[in-house]
């Protein structure tokens, strides 16, 4: 199906009834819990509009089995909706998020500029802390650039459309919020490789795949560097010396894209 709002991207997941919640989180439940600092706490005040639980996904709400391992227990998947007023400071929301909810989340952002719904997905990966088992830690996040909703694309529709709950694994939880994980480095792996793939079934690979994202960003980080170096450097020696530099590391991003 086309997707052009919120509304039809909602239509599109396709989620059973049974797991339909659709319930608001209200900002105090975040205060109560004293985990918030004073910057977390301006966030939440100024730039979310309102946060709604939009669907939990358990063994009694959809066929799909608890995951329970020394590291993890993913005995259920909340989706959450979050309105943004601003979106400047929205990974440092997700961050606070995420150590607040006690489940595995996935978590859709969504901000609306004239009339135009855009929205930005973001998922971590949990496990049980060893030194206390009633807390997580949280590993790996990742998340998608801002998606519009009424100009997508080729990329990002084939996103969107392989986000639907019958695309997923039922195999576990576990493996069912790796689904969704898999398919957000896969639209990140788009914007180098100019198509959205899915790879091999299997961490290993998805793994390989954040991996490669990560040198990315660090190789453009360090890539930036040096061109402000150039920027100010007087000698001829030296500023061959910086080329050079920056033209190892374009090489190296360029093998990288290729790999994706």
């Amino acid at each position: 199906m086309d997707i052009h709002n919120l509304e039809d991207f909602l239509d599109s997941l396709q989620v059973p009834a049974s797991c339909q919640l659709n319930k608001p989180v209200y900002k105090k439940m975040f205060l109560d819990m004293g985990s918030l600092d004073a910057t977390d706490k301006a966030c939440l005040k100024d730039d979310v509009s309102k946060i709604r639980w939009l669907y939990t996904f358990k063994p009694g709400t959809i066929n799909i089995p608890a995951y329970k391992d020394s590291d993890r227990e993913y005995e259920e998947v909340a989706v959450l909706l979050v309105d943004l007023n601003s979106r400047a400071r929205m990974k440092r929301i997700a961050g606070f998020i995420q150590r607040s909810i006690p489940y595995p989340l996935v978590l859709i952002f969504a901000n609306n500029i004239e009339g135009q719904d855009l929205l930005c997905f973001s998922l971590s990966d949990k496990r049980v802390n060893q030194a206390d088992k009633e807390k997580w830690v949280i590993e790996d996040t990742v998340f998608t650039d801002w998606i519009s909703l009424k100009e997508q694309t080729d990329e990002e529709m084939a996103f969107l459309q392989s986000l639907s709950i019958n695309n997923l694994s039922f195999k576990n939880f576990w493996e069912f919020y790796k689904s969704f994980t898999e398919r957000v480095i896969a639209i990140n792996c788009a914007e180098h490789s100019g198509s959205f793939t899915l790879g091999e079934a299997g961490k290993t690979e998805q793994v390989d795949r954040l991996g490669k994202l990560k040198e990315l960003e660090r190789l453009d980080v360090k890539k930036a560097e040096l061109a402000n170096n150039l920027k100010r450097e007087k000698q001829m020696g030296r500023q061959i010396d910086l080329n050079t530099k920056i033209k190892q590391i374009k090489d190296q991003m360029f093998a990288i894209k290729g790999s994706l």
